[in-house]
């Protein structure tokens, strides 16, 4: 067996960027969303030749001093994680000090920056890691990386690149679920000086879905909202005639993290149970709001794996979501199709409401100082037994008399029908 020895610096920086970099996507992701935790409200990815020939990203956000620009690049410097408690509520979408070392450990990068009132920024180009220049230049605030020929030291891993068509594709499609996962943030991509798509930033959810989606899917969409024992889900569901043919259009995204999950997954195809056909599969946005406590992303080098503390909780939260907004859906169509079939139903429905407006006229209310007179006679069997005649000579009394008996005289039959019936109940 061969002596064991220690890897140099070097060869361990290229094991640990085959780890977190994995295609020109992967690049375009973490920069994303160190663009984002650098507060930006507005990031430009431009690609040429798929991402691994040229790859920038600028964004407008806090920028760096030039003592920072400095050490940025070295494996685990980091400003958003200080000690381990840390670990426990990670609130930022990176933390372990990792993406920068392993990017600029396989390409050239070209790094101009300027911190957020400052008179001046810092201009830097590494090559394999190392500094080869840095002086001060005049520049906007935020912060503009370029990387070059990805992987230029490394051809074992440059083979394995597919064409620059997918490499691209793949480049934009990691762009656009960045660019979901923060409806606040304006993102733009440009492929090979053409703009692929472009986020308002306005921090809407349809109208996001609906510039990075395309209108035909994001007219299919139900809103879709649920919670459960401190998990709360919101976003967008398809509707079960706008199945697809795969689940590539599922998105979900934990606390504006892009995640993959088995279990989100299968509560949302569980609550279509009956109403896709075989070998189609809904679609979706779906946010999951939780504390930051209740999920672990530090599980996967690319953080698109997590686990949650109370997974039945997120399950839940998602299932029955996804089935409110599935009922709610069918709930106005039937409810109009009644309505179109049966226009009257209701005075069928309320016969006692329909007698009522004929009980309520003016009369009425003339009506009750006489009742008490007839009341005070109740005696006296010539004057309920009057004729005509005298019927029609007191025309107001006689005719508040029978309105006042025709509530009792329809409340007998009602009271007495159901004792016709309780013998054959007895029986």
């Amino acid at each position: 067996m061969p002596d064991i020895q220690i890897l140099s610096p070097h060869l361990a920086d290229l094991i640990a960027a085959g780890e977190v970099v994995e295609r020109p996507a992967s690049v375009v992701k973490e920069l994303v969303e160190n663009a984002f935790d650098a507060g930006a409200r507005t990031v430009t990815v431009e690609l040429r030749g798929g991402g691994a020939t040229y790859l920038r990203v600028t964004d407008d956000g806090c920028g760096m001093a030039p003592e920072d620009a400095g050490i940025a690049f070295l494996r685990h410097a980091t400003s958003k994680l200080h000690d381990e408690q840390g670990l426990e509520a990670i609130g930022t979408m990176g933390f372990r000090g990792e993406a920068l070392a392993a990017i600029s450990a396989v390409s050239h990068i070209t790094l101009t920056t300027r911190q957020r009132g400052a008179a001046s920024g810092t201009h830097m180009t590494l090559d394999a890691g190392d500094i080869q220049d840095m002086y001060e230049t005049g520049c906007p605030e935020g912060t503009t990386m370029i990387v070059r020929d990805l992987f230029f030291n490394t051809p074992a891993r440059r083979k394995f690149l597919k064409s620059d068509r997918a490499e691209g594709a793949a480049c934009a499609a990691a762009a656009l679920r960045c660019a979901l996962g923060r409806p606040d943030v304006s993102v733009r991509c440009i492929r090979d000086g053409e703009e692929v798509f472009f986020s308002p930033g306005d921090n809407k959810l349809d109208s996001c879905v609906y510039s990075l989606l395309g209108r035909d899917l994001a007219m299919s969409l139900l809103p879709c909202e649920g919670e459960a024992d401190g998990a709360r889900v919101h976003g967008f569901i398809s509707s079960p005639a706008a199945g697809r043919g795969s689940r590539a259009q599922q998105y979900f995204f934990c606390n504006g993290r892009w995640i993959r999950s088995a279990a989100l997954q299968a509560a949302l195809e569980q609550a279509y149970r009956n109403t896709l056909l075989v070998g189609r599969f809904p679609a979706c946005v779906l946010y999951v709001e939780l504390s930051c406590a209740a999920v672990d992303v530090n599980v996967h080098p690319a953080k698109t794996e997590v686990k949650f503390t109370h997974e039945r909780a997120v399950f839940d939260a998602v299932y029955y979501g996804a089935r409110a907004a599935l009922e709610a859906e069918k709930a106005p169509v039937t409810t109009l199709a009644k309505a179109a079939a049966r226009p009257a139903p209701a005075p069928k429905a309320d016969p006692v409401k329909a007698e009522a407006p004929k009980a309520e006229p003016k009369p009425v209310v003339k009506a009750e100082e006489p009742k008490a007179e007839v009341e005070r006679k109740p005696a006296a069997p010539k004057p309920a037994a009057a004729p005509a005649g005298e019927a029609k000579a007191e025309a107001p009394k006689t005719e508040a008399a029978p309105k006042a008996e025709a509530p009792k005289a329809d409340a007998t039959p009602a009271a007495e029908a159901p004792k016709a019936e309780e013998p054959p109940k007895a029986e």
